[in-house]
């Protein structure tokens, strides 16, 4: 179904799966494929002109995040603001608010911190985390960071649980 949030560019059209859930409030342009269980919150872009785009199984876009020609993996969290263009986030990655990914590739189990700046040619090994400008990176193990708390505390998962709760923002 199309209607005033999504758009077919060249033929291709926004394919939503029927338990996602996609903001009236973003915009779908092209080849989009939103699979079961994400959401795609208000003021989201996602342009699949020149490439597709993908957003994986319980993965979420949070508020005013853009992709473009970008694939994200399942459980994987981009927060509100973040600006994907080209990017791979491999499965169970959190990308913070405000973070910039051009070109480069997020190994599965990662974070990159809020406001970090990932530039092109880059790729994050699996479990990692990558902070700053440009983007350093450490093995999660070397930091101080408990993976598990920061995931269940920004868990996809919960994210899906929360967007079951809008029904008018995703109605």
């Amino acid at each position: 179904m199309v209607d005033s949030r999504e758009y077919t560019f060249e033929g291709a059209s926004p394919e939503v799966h029927e338990d996602a859930h996609v903001s009236r409030e973003s915009t779908l342009v092209g080849d989009v494929t939103v699979e079961a269980d994400a959401g795609v919150w208000p003021g989201a872009v996602l342009r699949g002109d020149v490439e597709p785009v993908a957003v994986g199984r319980e993965a979420h876009v949070g508020d005013n995040a853009v992709l473009h020609a970008t694939r994200i993996g399942d459980r994987v969290l981009v927060g509100h603001g973040a600006v994907l263009n080209d990017a791979t986030v491999e499965d169970g990655s959190l990308v913070g608010f405000n973070a910039t990914l051009s070109e480069a590739v997020i190994g599965g189990g990662s974070i990159v911190a809020q406001g970090t700046v990932v530039p092109p040619g880059y790729e994050v090994p699996p479990r990692s985390f990558a902070r700053g400008m440009p983007a350093q990176v450490s093995p999660l193990s070397e930091t101080t960071i408990d993976p598990e708390a920061v995931f269940e505390a920004f868990s996809s998962g919960g994210y899906t649980d929360l967007a079951g709760c809008h029904d008018d923002l995703f109605g």
